[in-house]
Order: C-alpha cells, then sequence, then structure tokens
C-alpha cells in the first residue's frame, strides 16, 4: 500500500513539468500543423483562407524540394563519414601515451565550443577567402590560381566546415570508448602475434560500435537541421546548390514571406526526421542487443 501511495505521490510531483513540456512541444507543432493548410502570406495578409494540401503540394512539385532533399542527405552522409573516420583515428593518436597529453585533448575538443556562426565566418574569411584567405596562399605559393571554394564547391565547403565542428564530439566519445578497453586483451592479442591492423579489426574496432551507433544518432539529429553554417557562408547558392531543407523552409519564410508554405515544409521536415530516427533507432537497438 505504501508503495503504491508512494508511486501516485510521485506521479503527481512530476505531472506539472510533464503537462508544461508537452503543452510547450505540442502548441507551436499544432500551430505549425494549422498554418500549413493555410494561405498566410505576410505580404498581403487580406489574402487568406484554407487552401487544403496545395502548400504540401507546392513543396512536393519544387524541384529546389528534392535538390534539398539530396544536399541535406549529402550533408548528413558526408559529415558522419568524415567524422567517424578521423574521429576513429585521431582517437587512436591522442591515447597513445605521450607528453603532453591532456592539452593535446584539449586542443582537439575546442572546435566543438565554437558558436556555429564563428566556426563558418572564420573559414569563410580566414581560409577559404579567395583573395585573403589561407587556401589561397597556399595556392598562389604553388603557382596556381586560388580556388573559388564557396562559389564552385559549395556544398563540399559546408560539409568541410560542419565536419570541423562534430569532429571533436564524435574523437571525445570514441576516445572515451576507446579507454574502457581491457589493455589486457590487446596485449593477449600481441602476445599471440597479431598484427595492428589486425588487433584493430577483431578487437578494437568490435568494441567501438556501440559508441559508432550513439555519434551517429546524435550528430544525425542535429544535423538535419543545420542552417547557421549555409546562411553565413554560401546562403543556399550559388543557385540552389548549397540549399537544404532547412534552408529551403527560411528562405520561404523570411525571404518569401509565405507562413503558410514555410509551415508545410516544417511539417514534411519533422515527418522525415522522424522517419530517420526510427531506421536509425531499430538499427542502435540491434547492436545493442548483440
Amino acid at each position: 500500500m505504501s508503495t503504491q501511495s508512494n508511486r501516485a505521490a510521485a506521479r503527481l510531483m512530476v505531472a506539472p513539468s510533464v503537462i508544461l513540456l508537452f503543452i510547450w512541444m505540442i502548441v507551436p507543432l499544432a500551430m505549425t500543423l494549422y498554418f500549413s493548410f493555410r494561405l498566410y502570406r505576410l505580404l498581403s495578409p487580406e489574402r487568406s483562407g484554407w487552401v487544403g494540401l496545395a502548400n504540401y503540394t507546392w513543396f512536393l512539385k519544387s524541384p529546389e524540394f528534392w535538390q534539398a532533399i539530396g544536399n541535406t542527405l549529402a550533408l548528413v552522409g558526408g559529415v558522419l563519414v568524415i567524422t567517424v573516420v578521423l574521429g576513429i583515428l585521431i582517437a587512436l593518436l591522442i591515447d597513445q601515451p605521450v607528453k603532453g597529453q591532456g592539452v593535446l585533448r584539449i586542443l582537439v575538443i575546442a572546435p566543438f565550443f565554437v558558436m556555429p556562426p564563428v566556426a563558418a565566418s572564420i573559414w569563410k574569411n580566414l581560409f577559404m577567402h579567395p583573395q585573403n584567405g589561407l587556401f589561397a596562399a597556399v595556392s598562389r605559393a604553388f603557382g596556381a590560381d586560388p580556388i573559388l571554394y564557396l562559389e564552385n564547391h559549395p556544398m563540399l565547403s559546408v560539409i568541410g566546415i560542419v565536419s570541423w565542428e562534430w569532429l571533436p564530439f564524435a574523437t571525445l566519445i570514441l576516445l572515451t570508448a576507446m579507454q574502457s578497453l581491457s589493455s589486457e586483451q590487446l596485449e593477449a592479442a600481441e602476445m599471440d602475434g597479431a598484427k595492428p591492423i589486425s588487433r584493430f579489426r577483431y578487437i578494437v574496432l568490435p568494441h567501438l560500435t556501440r559508441s559508432i551507433t550513439v555519434v551517429i544518432l546524435i550528430e544525425t539529429i542535429f544535423l538535419l537541421g543545420i542552417f547557421g553554417e549555409i546562411f553565413t557562408t554560401t546562403q543556399g547558392g550559388p543557385g540552389s546548390a548549397s540549399t537544404t531543407l532547412p534552408y529551403m523552409i527560411f528562405k520561404q519564410a523570411i525571404a518569401a514571406k509565405d507562413i503558410g508554405r514555410a509551415a508545410a515544409g516544417g511539417i514534411i521536415a519533422v515527418i522525415l526526421a522522424n522517419i530517420v530516427a526510427i531506421f536509425l533507432m531499430r538499427g542502435i537497438g540491434r547492436n545493442l542487443d548483440a
């Protein structure tokens, strides 16, 4: 009886926070869903009314939408590959006993604490600038013309910038997992004559599987909403070459002042994000159960 009363008291104390969190989540989502079925443009507020699925139809029929979907997937996939592969290599490197190991780890993790617009501005003006950037100076030193990274290779440039931001996070997670690996297993394998590549493939990499899945899940959730780096560097251009789904929604809401279409794009983004999350959770569940 006392156990049931304790549970009831606990639920009663938690209820206000749960209700407040539910309202905080459901009200914006409900308003977005409501406006997605309406004609609502800030430049002509007198023209309003229900339009049914017209806003969704416009998105699905727009060539820019499918290009934005492709750019979003390319961004997520490219950053995941770079951060996981380089994260493992850097974690292996800084896990070795070297002098100044603590300072080295701080320097590796530091880029993660730089705000996205600041990081994008640093890369745009200090590294990728066609006249005053570091890459341009290196190109001229070798007698080559500077490469217009943001103009000729916008998506690759954005992927590189975002990867630089998220690489410390992947390195930190993978390094922590690597340090939990028993050294006795590696020593026993070394005594049995296993080469470093074999030890990594059959001992270290299987041990990192769960950490890799966690990195993929967390990064994917955040990468689907990348906006600041694109706004600071390419602004979705040239044309729509670097426009992702979040940036396309931004252009409809801010540039075109079309709240109805922007709301429809937001609902589509939520649906796609949940689909990706379901597949990721199933994959992670299988790895965790293995």
